[in-house]
């Protein structure tokens, strides 16, 4: 896997983050796993500091999966929102695991369950909630 860039996440999305972590099922543990590096690597702020061209939860972007040239535009939700949110992406499934804490521009090389790696882009945030003064979405 290749250098991964420096992310950014906000406190209380890591709280949360953690929480799923913890609690993960048997299926979710590569994830979780990996989300929990992410964690650890990552910088933490207060939500008021997100920089606006971050992703963060509940962020609405677009990005350009490079391995595959496909451009989509989904917005990160917990798991428990996923049926709610029409373009959702769980944080919990391996692609959205990758877009946390991204800016726009970033590239990251992820791993998937069927032993492949992704190239995803962040191309542009077009929602997101620390931008928007919700800092407790």
């Amino acid at each position: 896997m290749g250098q991964r860039p420096p992310i950014i996440i906000n406190r209380l999305d890591a709280e949360r983050l953690q929480r799923l972590i913890d609690t993960a099922s048997e299926k979710d543990m590569m994830v979780a796993a990996l989300l929990e590096e992410e964690l650890a690597r990552g910088e933490v702020l207060d939500p008021q500091d997100i920089p606006e061209d971050v992703v963060s939860m509940n962020s609405q972007i677009r990005f350009t999966d490079l391995t595959r040239e496909r451009q989509m535009i989904r917005t990160l939700v917990y798991p428990h929102a996923l049926a709610s949110v029409e373009d959702g992406i769980s944080v919990m499934a391996p692609i959205g695991a990758a877009l946390i804490g991204l800016r726009v521009g970033d590239v990251i090389e992820w791993p998937l369950p069927n032993n492949t790696e992704v190239r995803l882009r962040i191309d542009a945030i077009f929602w997101q909630p620390e931008r928007e003064k919700q800092f407790h979405r």
